[in-house]
């Protein structure tokens, strides 16, 4: 008897835990934020009308929508939202366009080789994340390393406008979250059965035939993990945009900074980062249930 309630102890402690943390660092804040959005903004600290109230032993709650509404009044944050949708999607396509031949390659390598790849892909993410996006600053500029090695080999007479634009946005996004898709990638490929690809050899099937009959489909967890661990967090990319971007360059983290910092607007940055956050929820969702249909046909 003792021992089966400390199984039950220790079963309700493992189980408890990521429930504790999901608590205190998801859904606590995000009761505050979601509050927030559902209040008015006034010239005070802090700069918003209280939902709740107790006056006179008189509890009321009071819930203004029309911050949601302005959301789809206005254009600018529509914009924002397919903005930021439209970048992200693009910098997740090209992490995997470079990423999945990287991870392929570690793959392949021999195990002491698989190490030096691994630190090299993961050694540019120990320096801090805003010296390398103001490194790309030096290196897209009119007179930085890219347009003077250009000029230098007579491809380019003038130097080419490439930093504070979408270009420059989407390559330090891809800079930046490359290691994010190479590593589940390559820990789903290091896994594959390598009689597979012998036995597809000896049946006649040539290397690329090989690569999409068998490869590609077996390693669709790991593409499916690393593009959303590299389009979630761009989506909601403040740092790069605002560094690299130019005036046209709208995404909804700049927005909500300016709503935020700017503008003391906390009611309608709130909701605007409540929409976002209920936008992520789709490709999350669908991730899960992919999961779930993955882990029922391996048993």
């Amino acid at each position: 008897m003792e021992r089966v309630r400390a199984v039950l102890f220790h079963r309700r402690v493992v189980f408890g835990i990521p429930f504790v943390w999901l608590l205190l660092f998801f859904l606590l804040p995000f009761a505050l934020v979601l509050k927030i959005s559902f209040s008015s903004a006034v010239m005070a600290i802090p700069p918003y009308e209280p939902v709740f109230t107790f006056v006179d032993n008189t509890f009321s709650v009071v819930v203004n929508f029309s911050n949601y509404l302005f959301l789809l009044s206005d254009s600018l944050y529509i914009a924002a939202y397919w903005g930021s949708v439209k970048i992200a999607f693009i910098s997740t396509l090209v992490c995997l366009l470079i990423g999945y031949p990287m991870a392929y390659a570690m793959a392949r390598a021999s195990a002491r080789m698989q190490l030096v790849l691994l630190l090299m892909v993961m050694l540019p993410s120990w320096t801090s994340f805003l010296i390398r996006v103001y490194a790309w600053m030096g290196i897209l500029g009119n007179q930085g390393l890219l347009n003077n090695l250009l000029i230098g080999l007579g491809v380019i007479d003038s130097p080419l406008k490439m930093l504070n634009t979408n270009f420059a946005v989407v390559l330090g996004i891809a800079y930046a979250y490359l290691p994010f898709m190479v590593l589940p990638i390559y820990t789903n490929l290091v896994k594959l059965d390598v009689r597979l690809l012998e036995a597809a050899s000896d049946l006649g099937c040539r290397s690329l035939t090989t690569f999409w009959a068998i490869t590609l489909p077996l390693s669709k967890a790991g593409i499916i993990a690393g593009s959303m661990l590299v389009f979630i967090p761009a989506v909601g990319e403040f740092v790069i945009p605002e560094l690299l971007g130019g005036p046209d360059t709208l995404m909804i983290g700049k927005v909500l900074w300016e709503e935020f910092f700017n503008n003391r607007d906390w009611p309608v940055a709130s909701s605007l980062a409540i929409v976002m956050l209920a936008l992520l929820l789709i490709p999350i969702i669908l991730f899960h249930r992919f999961q779930a249909r993955e882990m029922e046909k391996h048993g």
